[in-house]
């Protein structure tokens, strides 16, 4: 496929806004005369920068990246002025307040009442933090995910000591619930990862089923949630809307992980841990020679594994939050449209003759590839159709799977299949395109 690149006008507008940021890039003084080196660097930085797919363009649907909301970047920004350390409230007075609020609205809405958390770098520091918790209170016990949850879990338990067991999937891409009964009464089992929304298929594990497991056999629940979690907002009976029953099990778990990064209209380093016991923070306990001295109150670095942690994510996870509440008619907007064009463009793949879709959507991600007889044809085809569709300006993933999956002839290990990730409401709009240009092809 050809080269990413980002439009010529698109690289000329990264131009200007070098030159209209860097006059901005102090607290401490206005406008002043930008020295040639720092004007001459960021001019340099556009023309690298343009080397990228157009993330933010509607015929990218590859993977999960979009550019954050304005009031996301402004505040970012804003507070990047300041660069405050959420570790201890000396290093982050202000953004450390913020924090709690948000991690709070985003508590509420998953529906924890007591609760810890807080910010991660990423979903998988969060994944991590829930594990090494798992660990500690069940040093001996295993932790079991399925086939379908994502690979860092396997890595995780590696780097905090825990032992780590796989199960099977089902034919659709969820954990397999017959498998994992008869794993937990074999026992031995600590913690069952469930997943909200997998990152290959946007698959939802039955929570609300997975906890009666958990629950009949004495085992913790963790649920990754860092893809699907916001689709909370949508998990009420009303259209577009998701599953509500694994969505409703959630205040069962006992941790939670999400990205705000991902559907919380955030930039990247915004993942998110929560604990329903807040009696776990009990495990993080530690001391520090020069920290936690300016107030009695818990520093948020008290309770996490990470030190340094960014104040600007925070205030900008406030501030977006502030603008578009973690309602139906608030951040719901922008979910609504994206799970509007997922299940618009399954249906009418499924009308398409000569495709298939692998299975009905759960949330936004949409998978297809051409109806063949071989897992070997489909994966010719899904090559040929992905960079054709790239040369045409349409920005799609592929994705490997199991041959019975697709209920081809297992001829070859695994099958690829054509992927996208509609997380953009502008993506309601690109149905019909799209589909003009599969028909195309």
């Amino acid at each position: 496929m050809a080269d990413p690149h980002l439009p010529p006008e698109e690289v000329a507008r990264l131009h200007r806004r070098a030159d209209e940021l860097v006059a901005l890039g102090s607290l401490l003084a206005d406008g002043g005369e930008v020295p040639a080196a720092w004007s001459e660097a960021l001019h340099a930085l556009a023309d690298r920068l343009g080397a990228s797919y157009p993330f933010a363009d509607p015929q990218y649907l590859g993977q999960m990246l979009k550019p954050p909301h304005p009031v996301a970047w402004s505040a970012y920004a804003m507070a990047m002025l300041l660069n405050p350390n959420n570790h201890a409230l000396d290093g982050g007075p202000a953004t450390a307040h913020l924090e709690r609020e948000a991690v709070g609205q985003i508590a509420a809405m998953l529906g924890y009442d007591g609760h810890l958390g807080h910010l991660t770098a990423s979903g998988t520091w969060a994944n991590l933090e829930a594990l090494w918790v798992a660990r500690r209170l069940h040093p001996d016990r295993a932790v079991v995910s399925g086939a379908n949850a994502h690979y860092t879990h396997a890595r995780i338990c590696e780097v905090v000591g825990a032992r780590h067991e796989e199960l099977p999937q089902t034919p659709d891409g969820a954990l397999d619930l017959a498998a994992l009964e008869a794993r937990l009464a074999a026992g031995g089992v600590g913690t069952v990862v469930a997943t909200l929304g997998t990152t290959a298929l946007g698959r939802l594990d039955p929570v609300h089923r997975i906890a009666d497991l958990c629950a009949a056999h004495g085992a913790r629940l963790h649920v990754d949630a860092a893809y699907g979690g916001f689709f909370a907002l949508l998990a009420d009976g009303g259209t577009p809307g998701v599953d509500p029953e694994p969505f409703a099990a959630l205040p069962r778990a006992d941790s939670i992980a999400i990205d705000p990064h991902k559907h919380g209209l955030q930039p990247y380093g915004c993942g998110c841990i929560l604990f329903r016991d807040p009696g776990v923070g009990a495990l993080y306990r530690h001391d520090s020679p020069y920290t936690y001295f300016t107030s009695d109150e818990l520093h948020p670095g008290e309770v996490s594994l990470e030190c340094s942690r960014s104040g600007a994510a925070a205030a900008a996870l406030w501030a977006t939050l502030r603008a578009v509440p973690l309602t139906r008619d608030g951040l719901g907007e922008h979910l609504a449209g994206a799970r509007a064009a997922a299940v618009s463009l399954a249906g009418r793949l499924e009308g398409l003759d000569g495709w298939r879709t692998v299975g009905v959507p759960d949330l936004d991600i949409v998978c297809w590839h051409r109806d063949r007889p071989t897992a070997s044809a489909v994966s010719a085809a899904a090559d040929a159709d992905f960079d054709a569709l790239a040369a045409a300006g349409w920005h799609v993933a592929k994705l490997r799977v199991d041959p019975g999956m697709i209920g081809v002839e297992p001829d070859a290990a695994t099958a690829t299949v054509l992927r996208g990730t509609l997380m953009k409401p502008v993506h309601a709009a690109m149905v019909e395109p799209l589909v003009a240009a599969l028909e195309g092809l």
